[in-house]
């Protein structure tokens, strides 16, 4: 039998979650389990809260570059400083282009690629680069660095993080976890620096971890 998740599941374990959206995450994981692996409790445990935290309890799948100067200054100090963030603060388009620019297959500022391949998914797809592979990966059906937007809808936003997760090994270090408490927030340490590229957020995801073990009975 296909392993399946329920939308009962996901919103008893997060209550605050977007119904719609979680729906949309549900429906599309089932159809994409078993292709991708996700097919045992702690796969999935693991896998869902990390889509939580990215997303927001499933209400975000688009970066929110809408900063502040003082945010500026303090999340991206390696573009920003006090003479010239003033020109960039609140406008999430320049913003992106800076930011991005010229890194992950982008081309420079102007070009516009930073605001277009901006991250998005329920694990946010990032930079022309990312937004080529999982086009190229023989599951994305279309040309996806001309339809960026498709990663805002279902299925696209779940199963391109269901890709990332495949792609980058995340099965196999959630096999690791055998329902120890120690092993498993382990785990999820691990696993979030593939996500995440460091442990940002790492108590939140450990929070929906907790919660979600308990949904599922790990």
């Amino acid at each position: 039998m296909a392993f399946r998740i329920t939308v009962q599941q996901i919103m008893r374990a997060l209550p605050s979650s977007d119904r719609a959206k979680a729906t949309e995450f549900v429906d599309t994981f089932n159809v994409w389990a078993e292709k991708f692996q996700i097919n045992t409790i702690a796969r999935a445990c693991h896998f869902i809260s990390q889509v939580a935290h990215e997303s927001g309890n499933f209400k975000y799948v688009e970066e929110n570059l809408n900063y502040s100067a003082e945010r500026l200054i303090v999340v991206f100090p390696r573009y920003f400083n006090k003479a010239n963030v003033a020109a960039y603060a609140r406008q999430p388009e320049k913003i992106a282009n800076k930011v991005y620019a010229n890194r992950m297959g982008n081309g420079s500022e102007a070009s516009g690629d930073g605001w277009k391949y901006r991250g998005r998914g329920m694990i946010q797809l990032t930079g022309k680069s990312q937004y080529l592979a999982y086009q190229n990966s023989g599951f994305c059906n279309g040309q996806l660095i001309y339809h960026p937007e498709w990663l805002t809808k279902a299925p696209g936003h779940t199963k391109s993080a269901m890709w990332f997760w495949w792609k980058n090994g995340c099965n196999q270090l959630a096999d690791l976890d055998h329902g120890d408490g120690k092993i498993g927030e382990d785990v999820v340490t691990k696993i979030t620096r593939k996500v995440n590229g460091g442990t940002n957020g790492l108590s939140n995801r450990l929070y929906i971890y907790r919660r979600l073990k308990k949904e599922f009975g790990l």
